[in-house]
């Protein structure tokens, strides 16, 4: 177990290195960047639905889930995206790879279950070009904020969980902004950095009982109160001699910035399903977030973006022909779906940013102990072109492993 357990902390330390930049938006310039999805797979596959849980899968986003887990499940997820971005006028391609998650969840008991592991959270990624009478701008952007959890879950009682996660939240946003006159050899770079880090929580609760000898209900919730994070804040403005196609640096000037906090929003979401165990499952969820909170952080850009209270609202569920099938690997797939739509909150020259997303997704079997390899793809959009403003049509693969192993199995034999 102690090898097991140094192999998970080898992984987590270059989960968080590599799992930084996983988005290419103009968007994610608003705010502390755009909110990664903090489920599964098996989750994104089914619309972004959480309100579903069994007990050989890990949850990520109800911690209720790991008082029903009966074996120990390794996570680990990843995706590519490809997405086409249009204005009224032009165009633009971009693609990019990322980790998404990596947990570890395990069962103590019959009634309790841990869990742990690292997702980032949010994303910063952009590249703004702007030319104009002479002038030349250049916008870069890059980092995210990732988040480190420790989860409990326990089962009151066979129908009834409730769990809680503890966050640190780390990581840093750093954007650029070059600008470059044609009269002038020398121009300005003017570098923005802020480092995040603090704690949040979420609570979560499931309810699972049968309403007839075949059909259970399924009813979950979260709640994750606001709390205050700290931002450290760094700036230096650059002359820059551009001449020859350079970018070589003449002076740098630090400048003192005042250390901040921002409030980091609530979220609170209630979910609802009906399915007959082992063959299907069709549930819905719905979620608000409290992202007005984001408008007195960031106000002092004045950049025309505001933030209001954001929703979700999701669709999703299952189906298995066969889960004991003995003759056909195809009867034991589980076939998922799902449909989702995002009002983000954000709001940008007086347009609103919603998104948009259809998903499907395979559950492969590998393996015993109800291992499997979950494939997912999604077609969404993001954005708009009204108002002079971008949209972003994307597709998204994704590949999720989830193994199952047991611990705290005591020998037979030595």
């Amino acid at each position: 177990m102690i090898k097991r357990f140094i192999v998970i902390v080898t992984l987590f330390s270059v989960f968080t290195t590599v799992a930084q930049e996983n988005v290419s938006s103009p968007y994610s310039y608003y705010g502390i960047g755009l909110t990664n999805f903090q489920g599964t797979v098996v989750n994104r596959s089914m619309g972004g639905i959480s309100v579903f849980t069994d007990s050989i899968h890990m949850n990520l986003q109800n911690p209720a889930a790991y008082g029903r887990l009966r074996l120990t499940n390794y996570a680990i997820g990843a995706s590519h995206d490809r997405i086409k971005l249009e204005t009224d006028s032009k165009s633009d391609d971009a693609k990019i790879s990322s980790l998404d998650y990596l947990a570890l969840g395990f069962p103590i008991s019959k009634k309790v279950g841990i869990g742990l592991g690292v997702i980032p959270y949010t994303s910063v990624g952009y590249r703004i070009l702007d030319v104009e009478d002479g002038s030349a701008s250049l916008l870069n952007g890059r980092g995210g904020m990732n988040k480190v959890f420790l989860s409990a879950g326990y089962a009151i009682t066979k129908e009834f969980s409730i769990g809680v996660d503890a966050n640190y939240n780390f990581g840093n946003f750093q954007n650029t902004q070059s600008i470059n006159r044609e009269d002038f050899q020398y121009g300005t770079s003017d570098v923005n950095r802020s480092d995040i880090k603090g704690f949040t929580l979420n609570f979560g609760a499931n309810y699972q009982n049968k309403i007839t000898d075949e059909l259970t209900l399924h009813v979950s919730s979260t709640y994750a109160p606001s709390m205050d994070l700290d931002s450290e804040n760094k700036r230096s403005v650059s002359t820059v001699d551009f001449s020859g196609g350079g970018g070589r640096v003449i002076d740098v000037r630090e400048l003192e910035m005042m250390d901040t906090q921002f409030t980091f929003p609530s979220k609170l979401s209630f979910g609802a399903g009906i399915g007959k165990v082992n063959k299907w499952f069709v549930g819905a969820e719905y979620a608000n977030i409290g992202s007005s909170s984001y408008e007195d952080s960031f106000s002092f850009r004045g950049d025309g973006g505001e933030f209001e209270d954001a929703t979700q609202l999701s669709i999703g569920g299952f189906f298995i022909p066969k889960y004991n099938s003995f003759t056909s690997y195809f009867e034991r797939v589980v076939y998922r779906g799902g449909l989702r739509y995002d009002e983000t909150g954000l709001v940008v020259n007086g347009e609103p940013i919603n998104e948009f997303g259809m998903s499907f997704g395979l559950g492969l079997p590998v393996g015993q102990l109800f291992s499997n390899a979950n494939l997912g793809i999604e077609l969404g959009r993001r954005g708009t072109k009204d108002s002079g403003l971008i949209q972003e049509n994307f597709l998204r693969l994704s590949v999720g492993l989830s193994f199952n192993d047991k611990w705290f199995t005591k020998r037979k034999f030595d």
